[in-house]
């Protein structure tokens, strides 16, 4: 049976090219922590929208927008098999996002979201490892198919999840390992054993936000990992293969994979950052809008405010004054050409 000799597997892996990627990733992951959650709140939306389908997707799960949006939203019921499975995704992705440190990195655990993904469907194979080996194959153009791997028998797959998840423990506990660098190497170990029926690549995937969130790196909660990797699957896919070759053997070389996780995980942070400047912007706009009517005497219309904001174009002033003005902060006055505005000082 295979060991898991992290330590020794961690040291391989401090290439120059991983190491930029790292210092990249924690630079962004800086950054990220100056940003107020509240500010973010419609990213989150967007993005466990965009992860539910993603990563279903990649499987050939699919449903269309409408009943995708709604069914992330828990606004409708499943109606078919391909709808209970993202039903029963977008329930164990919530769990990650809002309780990822009361799940510790155990095969009970592993499980127990293994149960949770198929709840929907009533598959008796959820929540249980696989009762007979399993191969991972692919189909060629002609529909050809061919294995690509052999992952760990069904009788060793109890006693390598075990050993997976102990040594992945016992190093990040030891606090002197980066543990971004060792959760592709958790995922692709997951993923050689291929320890179910069913939803093994699905569940690397909410494993791979798990191990994240309880590291520190929340990204995946504002920008959808699932997608970028849905977009790259091709490179995925290559990168698998490369580094799964003589896993057996204890062989195998980590390094392609790795560092396409973490171009992934670093390509999240860049649109992360890109977004918060949009949002930023968005909601800086209306904020000057408002000093300016609450720090000028009497009455100010819509034309000395854009004197005031020549970079703000008059659609986003006039909303901005219609919301003040439905919030009771700020006093529409007349009407028409002559219509003004004045702060409302019995708010303050």
């Amino acid at each position: 049976m295979r060991n898991y000799n992290y330590e020794t597997i961690y040291t391989k892996l401090l290439t120059p090219e991983i190491v930029q990627l790292l210092a990249q990733i924690h630079e962004h992951k800086g950054e990220h922590a100056r940003v107020q959650e509240d500010e973010l709140t419609h990213l989150i939306e967007i993005a466990r929208i965009q992860s539910t389908e993603a990563s279903n997707r990649i499987e050939g799960i699919y449903t269309s927008d409408e009943r995708l949006q709604k069914l992330v939203k828990a606004k409708t019921t499943p109606r078919n098999r391909s709808e209970k499975e993202i039903a029963g995704y977008r329930d164990v992705l919530a769990t990650i996002h809002s309780s990822h440190e009361y799940i510790p990195v155990k095969p009970g655990m592993i499980l127990q979201l293994h149960r949770d993904l198929y709840k929907f469907s009533g598959m008796s194979f959820g929540g249980s490892y696989k009762t007979a080996d399993n191969v991972i194959s692919e189909e060629d153009s002609q529909g050809n198919k061919h294995i690509r791997f052999h992952p760990v028998p069904a009788w060793e797959t109890p006693e390598a999840m075990e050993r997976l998840c102990r040594a992945y423990n016992d190093l990040c506990n030891s606090g002197q390992y980066d543990p971004l660098l060792m959760i592709p190497v958790f995922i692709l170990d997951f993923l050689c054993i291929h320890p179910f029926n069913d939803g093994n690549g699905r569940m690397s995937r909410l494993l791979t936000l798990l191990l994240l969130y309880r590291a520190g790196y929340h990204v995946g909660k504002y920008v959808s990992i699932e997608q970028l990797i849905e977009r790259t699957k091709d490179a995925y896919y290559d990168c698998l293969q490369e580094s799964s070759c003589d896993w057996h053997e204890e062989e195998n070389d980590y390094i392609p994979f790795v560092t396409y996780q973490l171009g992934v995980i670093l390509a999240a942070y860049r649109q992360f950052s890109d977004r918060v400047k949009v949002v930023s912007e968005s909601t800086r706009k209306p904020n000057r809008i408002r000093e300016i009517i609450q720090g000028h005497p009497g009455k100010i219309t819509k034309a000395e405010i854009m004197q005031h904001c020549p970079d703000i174009s008059q659609t986003t002033i006039q909303r901005a004054l219609n919301e003040l003005v439905k919030s009771g902060e700020v006093i529409k006055i007349g009407g028409g050409r002559y219509t003004s505005y004045t702060w409302n000082r019995e708010i303050d």
